[in-house]
């Protein structure tokens, strides 16, 4: 792998882990937080297995970002296909969170709907 390949996996890798820690984003993927530490030094490159993992949770599929190691060009994900990517990553009870926020926004624009007009 090439040093511009190897810069831009490093980005994907940090961009995948958010704002997570090193631990925990390990914790996550089945590996130390030492091998994601040298993942995002660029020292180790992942098996394929953790990169389709990391793939997924930074908003591509595999081959989109094995094509974009290779230097082709990668079409940008819509905000909702990466928002809904992230959810099906998140512990249960954030996304419980996220359910409680979108049903009350509904219940909100059904309850404005039924309000009677003024004459």
């Amino acid at each position: 792998m090439n040093i511009e390949s190897r810069e831009k996996l490093v980005e994907i890798i940090k961009q995948a882990r958010g704002s997570m820690s090193q631990r925990a984003f390990g914790k996550l993927l089945g590996v130390s937080a030492t091998a994601v530490q040298l993942w995002e030094k660029g020292v180790n490159v992942p098996d394929t297995e953790y990169l389709g993992k990391i793939a997924s949770r930074a908003g591509y599929t595999l081959e989109e970002l094995l094509g974009c190691l290779e230097g082709k060009p990668v079409q940008e994900a819509s905000d909702l296909s990466l928002i809904l990517r992230q959810i099906n990553h998140m512990p249960l009870s954030q996304v419980a969170q996220i359910v409680q926020a979108g049903a009350s926004r509904l219940a909100a624009a059904v309850e404005s709907l039924e309000e009677p007009k003024a004459s």
